[in-house]
């Protein structure tokens, strides 16, 4: 008898990104990203599911100070994001089947809509945890512009009519996520985040509040997730967002890899409408880190291998 050890390592998270129509769910991740994929949009309503590997080292740099001398074992954050309209209830709900954790973004000023609710039905079915992103606060009357800082300095720079206004905002929608089963505080004054939905106050505009963001977001995956994220390099195991016509290559999918490695030249079996289709990886390509698998700034890279937790794109026969 032969015992072989496996390798065991940390993935990165997969993290979705859910609200209702136009609170600005992909506007905050191009703040992240320094991307403009929203304008980009048709409408400015996300139509496809996207995915965007945010490396370690990119956060590191965007929460600088916050971050001080702390070191993560996770390698970075991969962000999925789902359009907010109500046709595109099954890809939110794919969204959030996939996640490891949520961001749920909350206009500040409008609060809790229709989307929102669906999307926190879909956290709990999926028992997902979640920050709440509240965005769009430079509008508050009187918001100074403190842009490009973290929250917990910006805030600092407002005068107390802002802060109070503020307040009033947070608690209104601590309300409202208490009467749909969360208890709800302001990030910076949660003592207990396992009994605590984190609030994270954003301006996606000024990109306030971005790094604090991140902040929590891989400090939850860290303490929290460490064993639901360990992979290893077995056979890949991942889920077709969707199937897209892509020039030069005809019918590809889009495919978040969750768990193992994927390589050219496997054998994949993905599930049909009748009958599961059994073919081969001809090309897999990815977007670079920082990019998007739906709107890429660069050509994808070819790529030979791709291991969890990756947004992919695989190019395979007789998968129309």
């Amino acid at each position: 008898i032969f015992k072989c050890k496996v390798q065991m390592r940390i993935r990165q998270p997969i993290i979705s990104v859910l609200g209702h129509v136009d609170h600005g769910k992909t506007s905050l991740l191009d703040a992240i990203r320094g991307t403009s994929i929203a304008k980009k949009e048709h409408g400015g309503i996300t139509q496809h599911i996207g995915a965007t590997e945010i490396p370690i080292d990119t956060i590191y740099e965007i929460c600088g100070s916050l971050i001080k001398e702390r070191k993560f074992k996770v390698p970075g954050l991969l962000f999925i994001d789902t359009p907010g309209h109500e046709a595109f209830t099954t890809l939110r709900a794919r969204g959030g089947a996939l996640a490891d954790l949520a961001v749920l973004v909350v206009d500040i000023r409008e609060k809790i809509m229709q989307q929102t609710v669906e999307s926190l039905n879909i956290l709990k079915k999926y028992k997902t945890p979640f920050v709440v992103a509240a965005t769009k606060i430079d509008l508050i009357d009187g918001w100074k512009n403190s842009q490009d800082k973290p929250f917990v300095y910006a805030i600092n720079e407002q005068k107390d009519f802002v802060k109070e206004t503020l307040d009033r905002e947070i608690y209104t929608l601590s309300e409202q996520l208490f009467n749909h089963g969360f208890s709800s505080e302001r990030y910076d004054r949660i003592t207990d985040f396992t009994k605590n939905v984190a609030i994270v106050p954003v301006s996606s505009k000024l990109k306030i509040g971005i790094a604090d963001l991140l902040l929590v977001l891989i400090g939850l995956a860290q303490r929290f997730l460490e064993n639901e994220i360990k992979t290893e390099d077995g056979p890949g195991v991942g889920t077709v967002l969707e199937v897209k016509e892509e020039r030069g290559l005809g019918k590809t999918m889009d495919v978040i890899l969750y768990e193992g490695v994927i390589r050219k030249g496997d054998t994949i079996v993905v599930g049909g409408r009748t009958k599961p289709v059994i073919t081969k990886v001809k090309v897999l390509l990815k977007p670079k880190p920082l990019d998007e698998i739906r709107d890429p700034r660069d050509p994808f890279m070819q790529i030979r291998e791709s291991s969890a937790a990756a947004g992919i794109k695989i190019s395979a026969p007789e998968i129309d």
